[in-house]
């Protein structure tokens, strides 16, 4: 990482800073220590212990964060005390891209301790620990860490590749300054993480309501819609259970149509294929409705193509009478009882007869789906548009990252 004789300086910069900023090592900053190893039996009670876990899901971490706790004396406890400030990394990993991911300890009122699979680091000269933890983010300074790791089945990093990393830095002030911009856009994400928690919540309180007909919508005059009836899936719909292709006609190259086989190729409820088949079996259109029938039986998306079903996959559309997308919101709502109807030991499953002797509570007024499926859709756009407004400010973010440091 090192640069030649000249002014070391980010893109992005508030105008009252100037100057070059400097080069040094992690060991200029921190102490390394590795975490504790204790017996099976001490762990699940005790002191708050952070794991790799706490280090991956979290943007920092404080004391409530914290996932498990091992009973350990005081003494050990002190000699393995996170402070706040103190830099958490992770020690392996399966792929090399991820070791040596860190995170910062952000709790002044509460102390943890750590595991064996945690490295700690703790400060040894001033900086602001906000800045350090995105510094340490930073594309430059991940691949200063993933090419010092070692290994081939896991990548690991140990104290004295840590010791040796390089890194960019400025002044105290500057730091401070930076920290708390990036501390403003990340309060932004998280208070709309946070409502569409709410939306997403309060959506599913108003679909048991309507499911249940606690909410019934009225006709044009005011009137109750006629009663709903119990009928099966199958009356209501068009109902395709997947078959998967020969294997040998899988690619990667986008020929023939996309393969949609089960839970992983569903992402936010549209098919995301990953593999294409040119000899398709059992197809699906655009806008049919696929519903995964193996383990985890019962994720729900619309698809985006013309595509290949496999056998982990069922497709369901419309009829006469039905609305599609009353069906749709019906099965997402219907998406955690799946389980009563799974069978199968080795893998969950539903059979293609339990789908389509499924009961389903339905309105015999297609004018009421229709109005029940449009005002839960208006809900959905409210959701898409957050998540929309949340992978922009996320984006929005990695542009600081890349450019606010060096």
């Amino acid at each position: 990482m090192t640069k030649n004789n000249q002014d070391i300086l980010p893109i992005l910069r508030f105008p009252e800073f100037e100057g070059s900023w400097v080069e040094k090592s992690l060991s200029d900053f921190l102490t390394f220590k590795n975490g504790i190893n204790a017996g099976k039996e001490a762990y699940g009670t005790g002191y708050k212990f952070i794991n790799v876990l706490d280090i991956i899901n979290n943007d920092f971490i404080t004391h409530d964060d914290i996932i498990g706790s091992v009973n350990v004396s005081l003494d050990v406890f002190n000699k393995n005390i996170v402070e706040y400030g103190d830099i958490l990394f992770q020690r392996s990993s399966e792929t090399r891209d991820e070791v040596g991911q860190a995170n910062v300890y952000l709790d002044k009122n509460k102390s943890a301790t750590f595991g064996g699979f945690v490295i700690r680091g703790k400060a040894k000269e001033e900086y602001d620990p906000l800045f350090m933890n995105a510094l340490l983010k930073t594309t430059n300074a991940r691949k200063e860490i993933t090419a010092k790791s070692g290994g081939s089945t896991r990548f690991n990093v140990g104290q004295g590749t840590l010791s040796s990393v390089r890194i960019f830095t400025t002044n105290i002030n500057e730091q401070i300054k930076i920290s708390a911009f990036l501390s403003t856009v990340d309060k932004r994400i998280k208070l709309l993480q946070t409502k569409k928690e709410e939306l997403i919540k309060n959506k599913k309180g108003l679909m048991k309501k309507l499911f249940s007909q606690t909410i019934r919508f009225k006709d044009k005059n005011g009137n109750c819609f006629p009663i709903w009836r119990n009928k099966t899936l199958k009356e209501v719909s068009e109902i395709k259970m997947g078959q998967s292709p020969s294997s040998k006609s899988y690619n990667l190259e986008q020929i023939g149509l996309p393969l949609i086989q089960g839970n992983a190729d569903i992402v936010n409820r549209l098919s995301r294929p990953r593999q294409w088949t040119d000899r398709p079996t059992k197809t699906c259109d655009i806008a049919d409705i696929l519903l995964t029938v193996r383990a985890p039986v019962g994720a729900v998306a619309k698809s985006i193509h013309k595509a290949c079903i496999g056998r982990g996959i069922c497709s369901i559309t419309n009829n006469a009478f039905s609305d599609l997308e009353f069906l749709y919101q019906f099965l997402i709502w219907f998406e955690p009882k799946w389980g009563s109807l799974e069978q199968g030991s080795t893998f969950s499953a539903v059979s293609g007869q339990d789908i389509r002797n499924l009961n389903i509570l339905i309105p015999d007024s297609l004018i009421e789906q229709k109005k029940i499926a449009d005002f839960l859709k208006l809900i959905d756009k409210s959701i898409e548009n957050i998540s929309q407004q949340i992978d922009s400010s996320l984006t929005f973010k990695q542009g600081l990252l890349r450019n606010m440091f060096v």
